[in-house]
């Protein structure tokens, strides 16, 4: 298999993430970091002996074919704009961009140069979420007619030293973690047709409960507490709970239910976990155990293949066809959320004007033929 010659523009903390797992892919070496902060290309480029390179150096450079773009989603539309102005291909961390406009562009302009763009997430190729994908697939489950999914806790301020962010337009929880469960139901059901929410914001300010800024007051200036209702074009409808004003709950993180059994999807922000299923007789039960390399522990108990979608489409360029993480998937994906923010601003129901296919499931040889 072809190697491409991977940059990475942002040297934060998800960059350590990359370059650590990228060796695990056939189809990836990775050659050089950059930052707009020197000090951080330095630090990670010599943690991981690799090149530092100003941004506009990485951009030029002859040996870099794809740049991973781990900058903070404010700056991604612009930073991968200046990726594809390059001749290079992108992928980015989620989400892709925080307007539908702003990924219809990205999406044009990368046709235009006859270059691929991936997105993260990446963790619905894990080796659980694709149990799923193969058991709904196989009509263990019937069709599929609804399902509720949950992602809940109190946010960040607690642990995070410079939460502001999380707290401002464009993050949240529907932007911040919403990508996970929007792309899994995604690849899982197919695309959403309309969605209505109803979105509030509990609590006007957060302090912060770590670091040097301990005590220090965060304004909010999002909603922070969402409930919605998605369509889907197949007629199934699912509630997407997502919020950081909730201390403690039981919910299951992804329900789905189909007309002839109920399929039980573990944590969509991580590779693993157990897949359940309950019939006719309302027992649930494991589905059997799956040789799926994505869903194997290599990080203490936990799988942790980060890079799958990078690599994936690195091997799809190599071999001319479409990858898993697509410009298509992800256009479709903030889609769905920014719609389902606008809903819950204006109290309404509203129509997608995107749409995808189903990404390609990923099985166990597959994956496997993506490792080095």
């Amino acid at each position: 298999m072809t190697q491409l010659g991977v940059g990475i523009i942002g040297c934060g903390n998800i960059s350590a993430a990359y370059c650590r797992l990228a060796p695990m892919f056939k189809a990836l070496s990775v050659k050089a970091v950059a930052d707009i902060n020197m000090d951080a290309a330095r630090a990670r480029a010599d943690e991981f002996r690799l090149r530092a390179e100003t941004v506009d150096d990485l951009l030029r450079a002859s040996d870099i074919d794809v740049i991973v773009n781990l900058t903070i989603p404010a700056v991604h539309f612009a930073v991968t704009k200046s990726i594809l102005e390059a001749g290079k291909h992108a992928y980015s961390e989620k989400p892709l961009v925080l307007t539908l406009s702003e990924a219809e562009t990205l999406r044009e302009l990368a046709a235009s140069r006859n270059l691929s763009v991936g997105s993260a997430p990446d963790t619905f190729l894990g080796g659980a979420h694709q149990q799923a994908r193969a058991a709904i697939d196989a009509g263990q489950a019937g069709k599929i007619i609804g399902g509720t999914c949950h992602v809940m806790g109190h946010g960040m301020e607690s642990w995070h030293p410079n939460p502001d962010f999380f707290y401002q337009p464009g993050a949240g929880p529907v932007l911040d973690i919403g990508p996970y469960y929007v792309t899994n139901l995604l690849q899982l059901i197919g695309p959403v047709k309309s969605v209505a929410a109803l979105a509030t914001t509990t609590f006007p300010e957060r302090t912060i409960g770590n670091g040097d800024r301990m005590g220090e007051k965060v304004p909010v200036n999002t909603a922070t507490n969402i409930h919605a209702l998605l369509e889907f074009a197949n007629g199934a409808t699912v509630t997407l709970g997502a919020s950081w004003d909730v201390w403690a709950d039981r919910h299951s993180n992804m329900e789905l239910y189909g007309e002839d059994a109920s399929l039980f999807v573990p944590d969509p922000n991580f590779f693993g976990g157990v897949v359940e299923i309950g019939g006719q007789d309302q027992q649930i039960t494991a589905l059997p155990d799956w040789d799926h390399p994505f869903g194997i522990a290599n990080e203490g108990d936990r799988a942790n293949y980060r890079c799958a979608g990078l690599a994936d489409m690195a091997a799809a360029i190599a071999e001319g066809r479409p990858h898993r993480c697509s410009i298509d998937l992800a256009v479709h994906a903030v889609d769905v959320m920014t719609s389902i923010l606008k809903a819950g601003e204006e109290r309404r129901f509203v129509n997608l004007s995107t749409t995808c296919a189903r990404p390609a499931a990923l099985s166990p040889d597959q994956a496997r033929a993506l490792l080095a």
